[in-house]
Formats: structure tokens, sequence, C-alpha cells
């Protein structure tokens, strides 16, 4: 079994740094030094070391064991928004107009910042290598859908709904064109300087910006584009949200109008699917069995270990190839986790 999705730990700097540089984005910063505090994080998580659940960030990543690199990396960030960090985004709302004088209709989009400080769990940090994603194994359902396993397992150390904001349309330098309309007119920072900010402390979002009702049809055509839109490089991402429960927010980013998608914790398909089973036996398992996703949790690093296998089910108890087995160290009569899949 080449490929394994594991919990990540402070070893793993060098490597998720390069993933880092794929994305660059707040939960995943191209900065070695933001890398090593997020892996410290995560490493406390994972162990329970951190006693407030609500403060635990987990990073998974798929190691290739042939290349001895990491090949992709995802995250969940337990509650996005408390009373010291909030959760601040714009609220999209429509506001229609109509003149019975000149019997003309509009109806106008606003923006509204808003607060939540009892937020929900959020996943992010989601990219695959680029070399990695064509290969059969199928690499970025794996490092995507583990998060909803884990969730799943640990049901209660997580919100009561989950949120994912997706990238918008950006410039190939980066360029926000909503950020150039509105958040530096507010601020006085270039996007990539408040964004770099706002990693750390999110007050000057509270003190600089419009707190009214801002009318979107008065900023120029390109910045109104973007809000709510899916960059071409989340399309994938936004269908795969879709399809397992998610659904628009109308709330956007208020750095560059990314879209936010939220679903109820409960009712994502693939959190109800994950299920707690012993392994009943390894070796061959039938023709045509389904694909899973199959996670042992361990005591010590890596806390979890897990593969995407055929498996079977019989009398309760999960059939797993040998090379799967061995790849998480699995023996018969252990307790794994598993998420069929489609």
């Amino acid at each position: 079994m080449r490929y394994v999705v594991r919990s990540a730990g402070p070893e793993d700097q060098e490597g998720l740094l390069a993933l880092a540089g794929h994305l660059d984005t707040v939960n995943l910063p191209d900065d070695p030094e933001e890398i090593r505090a997020l892996l410290e994080r995560t490493e406390k998580s994972f162990a329970g070391q951190i006693k407030d659940a609500r403060r635990r960030e987990y990073v998974f990543v798929i190691e290739d064991r042939e290349e001895k690199r990491l090949a992709g990396s995802s995250m969940v960030i337990a509650q996005y928004g408390r009373r010291d960090t909030p959760f601040i985004s714009l609220e999209v709302k429509k506001e229609e107009k109509y003149s019975q004088t000149l019997d003309r209709h509009f109806e106008h989009t606003l923006l509204r910042l808003a607060f939540n400080y009892h937020g929900p769990t959020e996943i992010g940090g989601l990219i695959v290598l680029p070399d990695y994603r064509k290969v059969s194994e199928r690499l970025g359902q794996l490092i995507s859908y583990v998060r909803f396993l884990y969730v799943g397992m640990h049901r209660t150390s997580f919100q009561e709904e989950v949120v994912a904001e997706l990238l918008p349309p950006l410039e190939p330098d980066g360029t926000s064109h909503l950020w150039e309309a509105l958040g530096r007119h507010f601020t006085g920072l270039t996007y990539l300087e408040a964004d770099k900010l706002s990693k750390k402390n999110k007050e000057f979002i509270r003190s600089l910006f419009a707190l009214g009702d801002i009318h979107a049809a008065l900023l120029p055509e390109q910045a109104q584009a973007v809000i709510g839109a899916v960059g071409p490089q989340t399309k994938g991402v936004e269908r795969m949200l879709r399809r397992i429960g998610f659904k628009y927010d109308n709330r956007v980013d208020p750095f560059d109008g990314g879209p936010h998608f939220r679903a109820k914790t409960d009712e994502i398909t693939l959190v109800r699917a994950s299920a707690q089973l012993p392994i009943g036996a390894v070796g061959p398992v039938p023709d045509g069995a389904k694909v899973h996703i199959v996670l042992v949790e361990r005591a010590a690093a890596p806390y979890i270990l897990g593969v995407r296998t055929q498996a079977a089910l019989h009398d309760g108890s999960l059939l797993l190839p040998a090379d799967a087995a061995d790849a998480i160290g699995g023996r018969p009569g252990d307790l794994a986790w598993s998420l069929p899949l489609d």
C-alpha cells in the first residue's frame, strides 16, 4: 500500500511547507513559523493535550511511502469563532426596490459585516500536489473525506454545524478585486498585508470596516462579479460539498468574497456513514467489494493511520486486504473506523 493518510506532526514541517507553497491561505500559510506552530497545535490536539476541545486543530497528511514525501493535506478546526477570535464574514442580502412612478424594479445586493462568537467547525487547508492529482488512488477524495470520518469518530468534540470557505476567482498575482474595491479603502492595507495580519489579529476589521449595509452596486463590476463566486481551482470542492449535504450560506469572506458553504454536522452524509467495526480477518476480499476509507487510532504518533482500500463486511466485522492491514498496523480483533465510498 503506497499511500497512507495519517495525523501530521512536527516532523512534517518541511513537507507541509512545500504543500503550503501551492495554497498559501489563512489556514495553511506559506510561512515556516506559522507551519511550525500549526504542527505543534495539531500534535497536541490529536493527543488530547489541549483540554478545551473547541481550540483543537487537526492536520491530516497523505504520505507517499515509496517517495517518502507528503502528497497532500487537509485540516479541521474544531471551532472557528470564539470570544477572543470571532468568525467574521460578510452577509449577502437581497433588497428589492420598485418605483410605481417609473414602473422600474431593481434587486440590490447588500453586504453587511457579521461576527459569530460561537462559531461552527471549519474544514480547510485542502491541497494535493499537482503530481498526485490524477493517480488512480484518488488522493483528493481520501484527504478530503478523512476529515468527515474523523468528525464522526469524535462527534462530541465538534460543533453542530460545519463551514467551508472556498476561494473565489483571483488574479494570477493573487489580487482580490473585492478587497481592492472595499477593504483597502477602509484599512489602507494591501490584500496580502491584511490577510497576513488577520491570521493573528482581527481587531482592525471590526474597528475600521463599515458596520452598516454596503450596496454592492456602488462597487466596480469586477468586484461585484466575485462576490460568492467559486474560483476554478475549487469547482471540484464545491461539487463535493454539495453532494454530501453542504449549501451556499449567503455569506462570503470579507477579504476576497469567496463563498461560505455550511451544513449541519449530523446531516453530512459522510459523517452519518462513518462506523466503528472490529477487523474480523485479513486476507483476500471478494471481487467487487466496496471501497472504504479505513482508519485506526493509536496512543502515540501518528495518532491515526488510514488507507483507501477495498474491504468487505461480514457478520459485523471488516475484512481487509493484507497490504491495507499492514499499512495501518491493523490485526484481527482491533477496532477500526470505516467510511464506505460510492
